[in-house]
């Protein structure tokens, strides 16, 4: 075979290597969109680069691999679920205790299901890996709740707190409509007190097509 033969040859192989490459991370690029979904797009933003945001994301579903996630049992989903209605029919006498309450339940059910607490970035970035579509949910009550914490909170914006705590306690619960918006675990309607409350507040609900997007329920929080 002549060099210039070999030459060409070897031109073809890089190409076709170059090509296997660029799909192997065009492939992995697409999964991580499918699994994080705008997740994805936020950590892409705050890494200023995608090859960066996805070797976090990486790094998030290979720390979660580690993690023993195991579902609840239906006794613990029901308990669970009737501490909630609790909470939230507490809110019109106590937000801020409320959505505090709301909190602790939510960590609970979390260590429950396998997750780490106690440092609220490193919980987002775990959740984010199963939980992607509600994990804003989480960041943005955090948000409320620290403004409440320095007195910066509205009765209106722990309303939408404990909405983003529900939103994503609904999804560690695993079961779809185990948390009732506003009924009791008997299934009676709770009264539509949170308006007594706060007029402008509402009933204690959140429409599915916000549930997702956590920034129309609070000034485009992020």
């Amino acid at each position: 075979m002549s060099s210039g033969t070999v030459a060409i040859v070897i031109v073809v192989a890089v190409v076709i290597i170059a090509g296997l490459a660029g799909t192997a991370v065009l492939t992995r690029r697409r999964k991580l969109q499918e699994q994080f979904g705008p997740e994805y797009d936020r950590v892409v933003a705050e890494q200023n680069g995608r090859l960066r945001a996805e070797a976090e994301l990486s790094d998030r579903q290979r720390r979660v691999r580690k993690l023993d996630i195991r579902p609840l049992t239906e006794e613990a989903r029901a308990k669970y679920a009737a501490d909630w209605v609790t909470i939230q029919e507490r809110f019109v006498d106590s937000p801020e205790e409320a959505v505090a309450d709301g909190y602790r339940l939510l960590t609970a059910v979390m260590t429950e299901r396998g997750y780490p607490t106690g440092d609220d970035e490193q919980a987002q970035a775990d959740l984010s890996v199963e939980h992607a579509q509600t994990v804003a949910h989480f960041r943005a009550a955090r948000e409320i709740s620290r403004n409440a914490a320095s007195g910066n909170a509205k009765t209106e914006d722990l309303r939408q707190a404990l909405i983003h705590y529900r939103a994503l306690f609904t999804d560690l619960l695993g079961a779809p409509g185990t948390v009732p918006d506003d009924t009791h675990p008997d299934g009676r309607p709770i009264p539509d007190q949170y308006s007594a409350a706060d007029p402008d507040a509402g009933a204690l609900e959140t429409p599915a097509s916000e549930q997702s997007d956590p920034a129309n329920n609070y000034g485009g929080m992020p």
